[in-house]
């Protein structure tokens, strides 16, 4: 009974996750709009980008955790962290070492055993974003980790 209340949080999200994807589905009212601010531009002029990150890809990473990523549900809007996901604009890292590479595979493989928090991370966080999504969603953690 504790596991499938340690998981209840994440069930909801994931019913969330499944109508992202449906047209007809009506939209979720606390949803931010993508690139409604120009975060990731901003961040990718104030730190030097790990070898093969662009700012493009920045860019397209905001638009992908705000958007069919779905990562704002637990990091929060700007990944400022909440109640199931941790803060991702310090240079506290819980589930990784805070590398470009490493980032690249939690988005990738999830988190099976958070350390603080109560929600699993599933693959992808359980959308269906293709690699460079990933590639770009890393990019854009990466840099708000260093653009403060």
């Amino acid at each position: 009974m504790k596991k499938l209340m340690r998981y209840s949080p994440l069930l909801g999200i994931l019913a969330l996750a499944a109508c992202a994807g449906d047209e007809d589905a009506p939209a979720v009212e606390d949803a931010p709009e993508p690139g409604t601010e120009p975060v990731a531009e901003v961040l990718a002029a104030r730190v030097d980008l790990p070898p093969g990150v662009t700012a493009e890809m920045v860019a397209r990473g905001q638009q992908v955790f705000e958007g069919t990523g779905i990562c704002y549900t637990c990091h929060m809007q700007d990944g400022v962290g909440g109640p199931l996901g941790p803060n991702l604009t310090d240079d506290h890292w819980i589930n990784t070492d805070g590398s470009y590479e490493s980032i690249v595979n939690v988005v990738m493989n999830g988190v099976t055993q958070p350390v603080e928090h109560p929600g699993i991370m599933l693959p992808r966080g359980g959308t269906n974003i293709s690699d460079d999504d990933v590639r770009a969603v890393a990019a854009y953690v990466w840099a708000l980790s260093r653009g403060s």
